[in-house]
């Protein structure tokens, strides 16, 4: 009924998969400081400046250690649908970000993966998705540890079954926009002096003229359009995993253990091994 995970050369255990995930954690977590307290100010110029360089290696090494560690508790359609999902993060986000309305809708693709696969793999596509889309737009890198997060937080919800109750995903969305806003506000502030979308520029501008400091504003306007971003995308997201077949659902591993969506607990097919069932379960909270 699954499709078959891949796994590295030499398995590794789960002590070792928590390992990496916590050093990816932390190499996310590093470099989000680093930019916070630095203020590089040429990091907008592109992939070549130094700065951008740093937060590059950082974002990019703290992606590929999460994918290693979650790596042998993937499917093969996890990993299909990951390029997909970052495909749609990019294409929303440019064009939603070009307008006036005060979302962002460039998670999307992040909240499917964490759903479908878990928080390490959430966390991955969102760094993975910033890093991509910077070379396109280099005014997103920084924001790459804000997207791990939300993929990070859509997973645990997942795992927590807050997707089994349609009503609960725009609230667990709702939850993560306040976290992920106050996460990504001191990079807007300190590393652009504002906000690259036009419409939360808007917003910044309004609370600015009132006599709010930078920060202030910037945390404002993100308390504002992030928490109602991210309960739209979190409902989107519901929307379409339910859209699929169930034997389609049925595919994933950590759909499977954490019966993260109504009607897909299941009992253990006859003639599976006891390694199928449990043996490879094992990480599948990744």
């Amino acid at each position: 009924m699954s499709s078959p995970s891949l796994t590295l050369p030499s398995p590794a255990t789960a002590r070792n998969r928590r390992l990496l995930e916590a050093l990816g954690a932390l190499a996310i977590a590093g470099t989000y400081i680093y930019l916070v307290l630095n203020q590089p100010a040429d990091i907008t110029g592109g992939p070549g400046s130094a700065s951008a360089l740093i937060a590059l290696s950082g974002f990019l090494v703290g992606a590929v250690l999460l994918i290693i560690g979650v790596l042998p508790t993937l499917p093969v359609s996890t990993l299909v649908l990951i390029p997909v999902a970052l495909v749609l993060n990019i294409v929303l986000g440019q064009f939603v970000g070009s307008t006036l309305v005060p979302f962002y809708l460039d998670a999307i693709g992040t909240v499917l993966i964490a759903v479908l696969a878990g928080p390490a793999a959430g966390a991955a596509t969102g760094a993975l998705s910033s890093i991509v889309w910077s070379f396109f737009n280099p005014t997103v890198l920084p924001f790459a540890a804000g997207a791990a997060l939300i993929g990070f937080l859509a997973g645990v919800a997942a795992r927590h079954g807050l997707f089994r109750r349609f009503y609960l995903a725009p609230v667990a969305g709702f939850l993560a926009g306040i976290i992920g806003g106050v996460v990504s506000a001191p990079v807007a502030a300190f590393v652009f002096g504002g906000t690259s979308g036009l419409a939360t520029g808007a917003i910044v501008s309004a609370f600015r003229s009132m006599g709010d400091t930078l920060l202030a504003a910037i945390t404002k306007q993100a308390l504002i359009s992030d928490p109602m971003d991210k309960a739209i995308v979190f409902t989107l997201v519901a929307v379409l995993v339910y859209a699929l077949p169930r034997r389609t659902r049925l595919q994933f591993p950590f759909v499977r253990r954490y019966r993260v969506l109504a009607g897909t607990a299941i009992s253990q097919p006859v003639g599976e091994s006891t390694g199928e069932s449990t043996g490879k379960s094992t990480g599948q909270d990744a």
